[in-house]
């Protein structure tokens, strides 16, 4: 058996299902909240919202991955020097909450991001909106899945039979559509947004604009639901890289907009170029 066949099986049968159940106890820390609607608003450093729901999501995710002595790299957790993670093998790149500001308004379009990297890239990921009870997870050269029905549970405990009997193979023939639909984010548009849409709408003339909150876009392309994606705004990377492989594995891709590179993880600063995303079928 080859180191990366032992790689692949320690991931698929130990660590994304730790990952899987990470993600669903942090997404019922975060819907007890949603529902009493007592936020608990701060302003970070950064000048960006952060809630209780945050930080229990956090502490959740911190609390469950524990055992796998993988060290975390979180939006929510203490800010790490690049002399101390710069040469890290493997760590778990995190957004606790992704969507604060969708979670603030109630449009219900938030995610918890969870992404397991190795040598700088994402090997395998798990991806959940609570809300809706939509899981998506992927793990490098092995697909990328749905799973549908998923509740917020504090006491999730599926292991990897259990999971894979529920595993829906991106992209999804039900999500084929006439209209070329193009996401934006809801919150974070500019004129370069729109100057990027007007030009894919010359070739689109059906172009539908679909404006959408957090990670949950790149699920959408994953599906197949959406075909374009641009980002040109600030992200981080923990905003990206769980959705990125999850894209990637269903077909599409992820690059910086303009210059059109691969992005880049574990950088000393952790903000993304920006970017522009693709689905599978996506003609451009």
């Amino acid at each position: 058996m080859t180191e990366q066949t032992v790689l692949d099986k320690q991931i698929r049968e130990y660590l994304l299902p730790q990952c899987f159940n990470a993600a669903v106890k942090a997404g019922a820390a975060i819907m007890k909240i949603y529902k009493n609607d007592d936020y608990h608003i701060d302003l970070k450093s950064d000048h960006t919202p952060i809630t209780i729901a945050d930080r229990m999501a956090h502490n959740t995710i911190k609390e469950c991955l524990g055992p796998t002595r993988i060290p975390v790299l979180s939006e929510e957790g203490r800010e790490m020097l690049y002399d101390e993670r710069r040469n890290w093998e493997m760590f778990l790149l995190v957004d606790p909450l992704d969507g604060t500001k969708e979670f603030i308004k109630g449009n219900n379009e938030f995610t918890v991001n969870i992404a397991l990297m190795m040598n700088n890239e994402c090997i395998a990921s798990a991806l959940y909106v609570p809300y809706h009870q939509k899981m998506y997870v992927a793990a490098k050269g092995l697909g990328a899945y749905l799973i549908r029905d998923v509740e917020p549970k504090e006491d999730s405990s599926l292991n990897q039979k259990e999971i894979e009997h529920l595993l829906e193979r991106l992209p999804l023939e039900s999500a084929s559509h006439e209209e070329f639909r193009v996401a934006v984010s809801r919150s974070h548009q500019t004129p370069e947004t729109h100057d990027r849409i007007d030009q894919i709408r010359q070739q689109h003339p059906d172009l539908k604009l679909i404006e959408q909150g957090s990670s949950y876009k790149f699920c959408l392309l994953a599906e197949g639901t959406i075909d374009y994606y641009v980002r040109t705004t600030n992200t981080y990377e923990w905003d990206t890289a769980a959705g990125e492989l999850i894209l990637a594995e269903a077909g599409g891709c992820t690059i910086s907009y303009p210059e059109g590179r691969p992005l880049c993880y574990n950088k000393e600063d952790l903000k993304n170029p920006w970017f522009e995303a693709r689905s599978a079928t996506c003609k451009l």
